[in-house]
């Protein structure tokens, strides 16, 4: 690396060498793979498909590192899991990176080299960007924003419209993993522990399920974690979800340290999770499908939909066998986590 500064200067944004040697030296270095023509205003694409699928996302993580994972692999795993959910395979992306005067190039590098090593594992390729430097004071260190063009190879719909009374739901794994692996990287409450975050693709998972008809839907629980998506479903179906707690995986590091923190686990981000919902007779296939790949391990039933709606959309029956009502999210609980 010949890149001069140690820190980021305004210059580094002014179009000229300084942002020349920053795009090549640290963006270019890492996400070069062929396809990704810097000096271009615009690259062609080879889709094969019929039907493409496009999405776009910001991230404004806060530690940019955090214990498994940074900004940069969330920016891949966020905006390619929204893809593999729709029922995609991601094919490439384009990343905009906004980075405050001052910020350290050496982390920045870091960050790069982390969103790399996320595309390459999942075989998509980075073919676009753009970067910004933003005055001192102006931003986080470092926002990115990333778009994510894949094409849709699930052998039926996937809509909230294709779901039906008695149909089955399930996650796929742990959930709040990323929002207490994020909240503890920050160090404000003086607590530490060894919860990674659960970022990483959920492709994996979603291919799983192609071969399972009577897959409605899938989401990846992201902000507002599994609640937020169970409102979702509820407000666009009508339909009342029954959610069965002792069934809902939480690892116990992570109901401790909401115990601890007034913290409920069930609105907390999920960054490599997938909850699919499934008609009744394909539940148990879904399920072994899911739990004989290493990311499934842990994939549970956790709920049945019903038409009965005239008490509360969402509710939780309890470990003794009460009725919680889950109400949808309204202030965040811990915000920049993705």
């Amino acid at each position: 690396m010949t890149l001069q500064d140690s820190h980021i200067s305004l210059a580094h944004g002014n179009g000229g060498r300084y942002m020349r040697e920053l795009i090549d030296e640290v963006f270019a270095r890492h996400l070069s793979n062929g396809t990704l023509d810097t000096s271009a205003d615009s690259v062609a694409l080879s889709l094969p498909g019929e039907q493409i699928m496009f999405t776009t996302d910001g991230f404004t993580v806060q530690p940019l590192e955090f214990p498994g994972g940074s900004i940069g692999s969330l920016a891949v795993h966020g905006t390619t899991n929204d893809l593999a959910v729709s029922g995609a395979d991601p094919l490439y992306l384009s990343l905009n990176a906004f980075i405050e005067e001052g910020f350290d190039v050496a982390q920045l590098e870091r960050i790069v080299a982390d969103l790399g090593r996320a595309a390459a594992e999942i075989g998509v390729s980075v073919v676009a960007g753009d970067t910004k430097v933003l005055p001192r004071g102006h931003g986080g260190g470092v926002y990115l924003a990333t778009t994510g063009i894949g094409v849709y190879r699930h052998p039926g719909k996937l809509a909230m419209g294709e779901i039906r009374e008695g149909d089955m739901m399930l996650v796929s794994g742990t959930i709040g993993d990323h929002g207490i692996s994020v909240m503890l990287a920050r160090e404000q409450f003086g607590l530490r522990g060894d919860i990674l975050s659960d970022a990483t693709s959920v492709l994996p998972l979603t291919q799983a399920l192609r071969g399972i008809a009577g897959t409605r839907f899938m989401r990846d629980p992201t902000r507002g974690g599994l609640v937020s998506v169970a409102h979702e479903i509820t407000r666009a179906t009508g339909l009342a979800l029954t959610l069965n707690a002792p069934a809902i995986p939480v690892r116990p590091a992570v109901h401790t340290v909401c115990d601890m923190l007034g913290y409920d686990p069930y609105y907390l981000a999920c960054e490599g999770r997938v909850v699919a919902v499934v008609a009744p007779d394909a539940a148990e296939a879904a399920l072994a499908a899911w739990q004989d790949l290493p990311d499934g391990r842990d994939a549970a039933l956790i709920g049945e939909l019903r038409a009965d709606n005239a008490g509360a959309p969402v509710t939780l029956t309890t470990e003794v066998g009460g009725r919680r009502m889950l109400e949808e999210l309204e202030d965040d609980p811990l915000p920049r986590i993705c």
